[in-house]
Parts: structure tokens; C-alpha cells; sequence
């Protein structure tokens, strides 16, 4: 029979890990001046082209109103313009602006470059 600690310090040793990753991760975004909130927003408009503003909030999990606020903020930069969805009246769709694609397009690439430099020593298996 296992020791019943051993899934309890597996668990702590995977929690302090994703922090610390967190923790990088955040503070490389921040050297694109965006915040993480901005940058998660921008990257799910990027990867994924115009989209109702629910969805982009499910993908980064932010509630309605902390959706509504990101989209206003970038918005008033010039980042992200809104739309009237052409199937649904009552919604709205968000997308990139030139502005935008320019801002996160380079941001991406260097966070996605610093993250497969942290996990570069990682096997595909074991990541």
C-alpha cells in the first residue's frame, strides 16, 4: 500500500511548481506592458480571429463584467474594436485591430519562445 503522504506531497510539489510558472510567466507578459488579463484576451482574439465577447470570456475565464471592463480598456487603446454579431442582435463580437495585431503578435511570439525555453529540458512525453 502506498504512503498516504506521497499524494499530498505530489500535490504541494505540482501546486508550488504552477505558481512559480505562473509567476515567470506572468512577469514576462508584463514586459510587453500588458497585463495578463489584456494579453489573454488579445491571444484568445489572435489565435482564434473575431468572436462574441462570452466566448473570448469562457476561453480566458473572466466573468461578464471582467470581460466587459478588459474590452473596454482595450478598446479605448485602440486594440479591439466591437461589432454587432450579424447572427444575433443582442451580442457582440470583438476583434483585433491592426493596432491590436501588432501589439500581440510580437508579444506571443516571445512569450511562447521564454516558455518553450523553460520547458525546453522537458521530453514531449513528459510535457
Amino acid at each position: 500500500m502506498a504512503h498516504p503522504a506521497r499524494g499530498t506531497t505530489l500535490w504541494l510539489a505540482l501546486w508550488r511548481t504552477s505558481r512559480d510558472v505562473q509567476r515567470l510567466a506572468e512577469a514576462n507578459i508584463a514586459e510587453s506592458g500588458l497585463c495578463l488579463t489584456d494579453f489573454g484576451v488579445l491571444e484568445a482574439l489572435l489565435n482564434g480571429g473575431p468572436q462574441r465577447v462570452n466566448t473570448v470570456a469562457e476561453k480566458v475565464m473572466l466573468t461578464s463584467g471582467s470581460m466587459t471592463t478588459a474590452v473596454d480598456r482595450l478598446a479605448a487603446k485602440g486594440l479591439v474594436a466591437r461589432a454587432a454579431d450579424e447572427t444575433d442582435a443582442r451580442a457582440r463580437v470583438v476583434e483585433l485591430t491592426d493596432a491590436g495585431r501588432a501589439v500581440i503578435g510580437p508579444a506571443f511570439a516571445r512569450h511562447a519562445e521564454y516558455l518553450d525555453d523553460i520547458f525546453g529540458d522537458m521530453t514531449d512525453e513528459e510535457r
